[in-house]
């Protein structure tokens, strides 16, 4: 078929699949979620590769960015207000 869906609770991500593409250094994801430590702690325990530790950044945001199996980068937040 050539994609996937992702689902957890009420969120969705839609992944294509495309045979030349290439991995970059730039985050080509950006998801808030409730609980940025609980998924953080979930990926590490899960061997996933973390970019960016989790963080309490100055633009009001605890983040990180984890790496798919491919290689592309997914930046995760949640917000400190």
């Amino acid at each position: 078929t050539g994609f996937v869906i992702l689902r957890k609770d009420q969120a969705e991500i839609h992944l294509t699949l495309k045979q030349d593409h290439v991995a970059s250094d730039r985050n080509v994801l950006h998801m808030l979620v409730n609980d940025a430590q609980a998924l953080y702690d979930h990926l590490v325990s899960s061997d996933a590769r973390i970019v960016k530790g989790i963080r309490d950044a100055p633009y009001g945001l605890r983040d990180f960015i984890v790496a798919d199996p491919d290689g592309n980068r997914l930046d995760v937040g949640q917000s400190l207000d």
